[in-house]
């Protein structure tokens, strides 16, 4: 496992992080010892981060990870959880809101301290108050000893702008912006080590766009975009390989963000990622799958309040 500097934290998260929202079931009911065994894996095979939110199954994946957390060395592992979104149209970023969220997660995962707070979805609600009241209240519970780090997470790039542009945070997290079909994280990478802001990727399969696997109900995927999507896997199963494999392998492996994060309850699949991630990374089928996908490069959706995208982006 390889391990990277997080900013200017002084911390070094692995390559890979364990995304936890799917042992909250928020994609599917599921296994409960098989999600437990997932996380397991995933820490056994070298994976130091672990990545959850107060969102997550509202508060199921905190209370899971409950289950683990206390019983390991709090040395052997750092966490991320997020605040402020709770449920798909209930968002409070309240400085009221942000203690008693922070002090609920504690006592959901049963330890002492948070590494980092991002708060959860920005683009959905007035981005000034997160600047102004939000993160403040943060900095408050990094005093307390409650929290080490805080930051911002999301979709859309103009949100991380403005927010390293506006504001003292020590960690963005990204999704969907660094893959074989979108690298608009990339204009990300400069301003962040210009602050010394560490920088996380997370899906690195796009929310299943870049697997063989059938695309949820709720994926913003226009026809053209599935279309040309299954073409590369198609490619990719011709050349014996997975578009899948091929996707974490080229989202994990740039140097620019600390890690990359992606969740599953399954112990199988976490334990398949981790033995992708020991094989090379097949430079030519990268290229000629990024030939095909050329025609939806970059292609993105408007996510949140329109003010708070860049409609220059989708």
């Amino acid at each position: 496992m390889q391990y990277r500097p997080l900013g200017r934290t002084g911390i070094e998260l692995s390559a890979l992080g364990f995304g936890a929202s799917s042992i909250g079931q928020e994609f599917r009911q599921v296994d409960l010892q098989d999600a437990l065994r997932a996380v397991r894996v995933a820490l056994d095979g070298g994976i130091n981060y672990i990545d959850t939110a107060a969102y997550y199954g509202r508060g199921m994946s905190e209370i899971m990870l409950g289950r683990l957390l206390p019983d390991l060395p709090r040395e052997s592992y750092y966490l991320s959880t997020k605040l402020g979104r709770y449920a798909p149209q209930h968002f409070d970023f309240s400085p009221r809101r942000v203690a008693e969220s922070i002090d609920i997660s504690l006592e959901r995962m049963g330890i002492e301290t948070i590494d980092i707070v991002f708060c959860h979805d920005i683009e959905f609600v007035d981005v000034d108050q997160v600047f102004e009241e939000t993160l403040p209240a943060l900095r408050k519970q990094v005093e307390l000893g409650k929290v080490r780090w805080i930051g911002v997470s999301g979709y859309p790039m103009q949100i991380f702008k403005r927010a390293l542009a506006e504001t003292a945070i020590d960690v963005v997290l990204t999704y969907n912006h660094y893959t074989l079909q979108n690298d608009r994280a990339l204009e990300l990478v400069p301003l962040c080590q210009e602050k010394g802001v560490g920088l996380i990727n997370a899906a690195p399969f796009s929310a299943r766009l870049l697997t063989d696997a059938p695309l949820p109900t709720w994926h913003k995927a226009t026809p053209e975009v599935r279309r040309i999507a299954a073409a590369a896997a198609e490619h990719c199963r011709e050349r014996g390989s997975d578009i899948a494999k091929l996707a974490l392998q080229y989202s994990i492996a740039h140097p620019g963000f600390a890690s990359c994060v992606s969740g599953s309850a399954n112990p199988d699949r976490v334990a398949q990622w981790l033995q992708w991630m020991e094989e090379p990374l097949d430079q030519s089928l990268v290229d000629e799958v990024q030939a095909i996908l050329r025609p939806i490069h970059n292609w993105a959706y408007c996510e949140g309040r329109p003010e708070n995208n860049d409609p220059s982006e989708y």
